[in-house]
């Protein structure tokens, strides 16, 4: 999920106020519960699932959903996109009018809700299609190049010369079926909802499943890059929550689901509830990304166990409520991170010690598994010019001599 890594990371998770200042009465210990309890099962979910769906992932064929590697550099930049993203929003909300930049980003995400959402649920939804379904495969595909180099497409052979054509940079290739156009109209009610109503409930559809498909989409390549990650907004956290005010401005002004929220007079008003508790949601993805590689690296090491994967599991768990806890006592947003980040390093690296598997973890590459499976278009139609041509060949120099597969030129 590409708007996880350029929209700011919200860290902090606060119980909400009044919009417009006017005093709210008193929540019920019962609310408050229910809220905070509800906001870690949600938090607990996307993590659970992306983590197990990032396995598949890493070992699958398509390339609609290869995964965006994160590299130590890309890792140590993160902080201060970050930072600029979110003073530059909060100096936009300072200056012109909220609702008219409510407005543009409310358009933004309902498109980016909508195809989260539908990839979400396609992996449930395909269960109850009948075998009869007639599911036709489709496939968008937009590459940069003109005249001959859009004829003659990717890597193809230049007419008569037996030579090979550079390759036409793709700038989008997605491939779906009919079902995931079922999906799409599916989450499009969702999103209409959200559009004209903006409602807790569509926020939080939408917000779970950016926060599933974050955790599944991006992956950390080795468990070092993760640590910087995590140590970088751990002092990204800290300083905009105590230093400013500037996440929580830009939090309680920010009008996206970027954030999982949840009413504590729930109980009191039903379903029209607006006394929020919330937790953005950078607090589930960064630490599930970590949580997904250490679940990889569990499976390298073939013991079939899963003793990385269940102790950042439970770490981020006791990460989460020592701040929900903290932030009761003290009644202030707290960085989550600030909690999360020494749990869910600190946890699996005393397991390691404990095991005297420091080395693997440290020297265990996610992407080294990816790189084999990088040529994903091995089931596209096999036509002259296609991606499955350069594939195949590939292919061929992987597993040795094999008989080749007859192209039909004229399938153009």
């Amino acid at each position: 999920m590409d708007s996880a890594l350029s929209d700011p990371h919200n860290g902090s998770a606060e119980a909400g106020g009044a919009a417009n200042g006017t005093t709210r009465p008193p929540s019920t210990p019962e609310g408050i519960a229910l809220a905070y309890g509800s906001l870690l099962l949600m938090a607990l979910l996307p993590i659970f699932f992306g983590a197990l769906r990032s396995v598949r992932c890493a070992r699958g064929k398509n390339a609609s959903d290869m995964p965006e590697t994160i590299t130590s550099r890309d890792a140590a930049r993160f902080p201060i996109i970050a930072s600029c993203t979110l003073l530059g929003l909060y100096l936009f909300f300072k200056i012109f009018s909220q609702e008219y930049i409510n407005l543009l980003l409310s358009m933004y995400f309902f498109v980016l809700g909508i195809l989260a959402l539908s990839h979400t649920i396609s992996p449930f939804m395909n269960k109850f299609f009948p075998a009869s379904f007639p599911n036709r495969q489709y496939q968008l595909l937009f590459t940069q190049g003109s005249g001959e180099n859009k004829e003659g497409g990717r890597g193809s052979p230049a007419p008569g010369s037996g030579l090979t054509r550079p390759l036409c940079p793709e700038i989008i290739n997605y491939e779906f079926d009919a079902k995931d156009l079922v999906c799409l109209g599916l989450s499009s009610i969702v999103g209409v909802w959200y559009l004209l109503r903006k409602h807790w409930i569509a926020n939080n559809l939408f917000g779970l499943a950016f926060s599933l498909n974050g955790v599944e989409l991006l992956h950390l390549n080795n468990v070092s890059t993760g640590c910087i990650l995590l140590g970088g907004l751990f002092i990204y956290d800290v300083f905009w929550v105590f230093g400013t005010n500037v996440m929580v401005t830009v939090a309680k002004s920010f009008e996206a689901p970027i954030k999982l929220v949840f009413p504590q007079d729930l109980l009191e008003k039903g379903l029209e509830a607006d006394n929020f508790a919330m937790l953005g949601l950078g607090d589930i993805v960064i630490p599930g990304i970590f949580i997904a590689l250490l679940l990889r690296f569990d499976i390298s090491l073939k013991k079939n166990t899963h003793t990385y994967f269940y102790t950042s599991f439970a770490a981020y768990i006791f990460g989460l409520g020592l701040t929900i806890f903290i932030m009761h006592i003290f009644k202030h947003a707290q960085p989550a991170l600030l909690y999360l980040v020494p749990a869910c390093i600190g946890f699996p690296v005393l397991v390691a010690l404990a095991k005297g598997e420091v080395t693997e973890m440290f020297s265990y590459e996610s992407s080294a598994e990816i790189l084999p499976h990088t040529p994903r278009l091995t089931h596209f139609p096999t036509v002259s010019g296609s991606p499955a041509s350069l594939a195949d060949s590939m292919q061929q120099k992987l597993a040795g001599p094999r008989r080749r597969r007859p192209q039909n030129p004229s399938a153009m």
